[in-house]
């Protein structure tokens, strides 16, 4: 049994790595400060003597003893990231400062989740981890973009420096149950649209990729990801190299849902990506021959059950 602590735990996925941890026969310090997660999410796991919640802000120091910590604390959709971005910075970097700190003092491995949102809006497709991005600094989104690319210099620094045993990945969009229904992402966003039948928004001409990975197949990414030799740090891509434009996953939605709703076009915002794909041959070659099993349609299936389930109840 491992003693494993993960920041941002009430939240999307962070839950759902509560749940596989715990399945796993570990025992898990949840610790969130309920900013995007929510207790619902974890709150069927609060009976078990192995499993403990902690209301923390990352951005404190926080003094606990376990083998391996999870930093995942950080809200990751442009809606609730650029609601307060000074937070969402100090989230970043003050939250990657404090867990390498603990992870040092007591010797623990420690995994940040980075993401796809280092590449910016990429000059380079497929993005392979080589690539260095093309990031604005300055715009709306650089309190996400560019906190997480020195949360990265943080860990690799600690690595180098302190011999912190680090694992960086860096997370393409992923989707789900518990999704937060409005958190802006265009996964949930279309979902909630057609079950109420209300216009799905595509904003741009719906020209514009990404690649949709479930929630499970990042879960078994990451946890295959800190298993791996302590030489090898990564980052690494986690993501479902499908690539499908907003039109096609409108598209598909509306056929699962059979909602009535119409499809209208918004202007695009500030420095919206215009395509993301990830070249995941690092994550084969290095965590077991790791690849997404979950195709868009089974997974948008379980996804849209949930949020139907979700606004009946309210």
């Amino acid at each position: 049994m491992k003693r494993i602590l993960v920041t941002g735990g009430a939240g999307f996925i962070g839950s759902h790595l509560c749940d596989r941890l715990i399945g796993e026969g570990n025992e898990v310090i949840c610790m969130d400060n309920y900013f995007t997660g929510s207790k619902s999410n974890i709150v069927h796991l609060l009976s078990n003597p192995y499993f403990e919640l902690v209301r923390h802000d990352v951005t404190h120091p926080y003094f606990v003893e376990v083998d391996e910590i999870y930093n995942l604390a950080c809200p990751a959709s442009p809606v609730h990231y650029q609601y307060n971005p000074i937070k969402t910075i100090k989230t970043s970097v003050m939250g990657a400062i404090n867990m390498l700190g603990l992870a040092k003092r007591i010797k623990a491995k420690v995994l940040q989740a980075s993401t796809s949102e280092v590449y910016g809006d990429p000059l380079e497709h497929p993005q392979p981890e080589a690539y260095w991005g093309n990031v604005n600094p300055i715009g709306i989104r650089s309190c996400y973009d560019e906190g997480k690319r020195c949360a990265e210099s943080l860990f690799m620094n600690y690595h180098r420096q302190n011999g912190v045993k680090i694992k960086l990945i860096r997370i393409f969009n992923t989707y789900g149950p518990r999704m937060h229904p409005n958190d802006g992402r265009v996964v949930s966003n279309f979902i909630v649209q057609a079950l109420k039948n209300q216009p799905i928004t595509i904003f741009g001409d719906g020209t514009q990729t990404r690649s949709f990975q479930y929630v499970d197949d990042l879960l078994e990414g990451m946890i295959r990801m800190m298993n791996t030799a302590d030489d090898f740090t990564g980052p690494v891509n986690i993501g479902n190299p499908n690539e499908f434009s907003m039109l096609e996953l409108a598209k598909e939605v509306l056929d699962i849902t059979g909602s009535s709703s119409e499809i209208i076009h918004l202007p695009l915002p500030e420095d919206d990506p215009t395509q993301r794909r990830p070249d995941i041959t690092l994550a084969k070659e290095n965590l077991n021959n790791w690849e997404p099993k979950i195709q868009l349609r089974q997974g948008l299936s379980a996804t849209i059950e949930y949020f139907d389930q979700l606004l009946n109840a309210k």
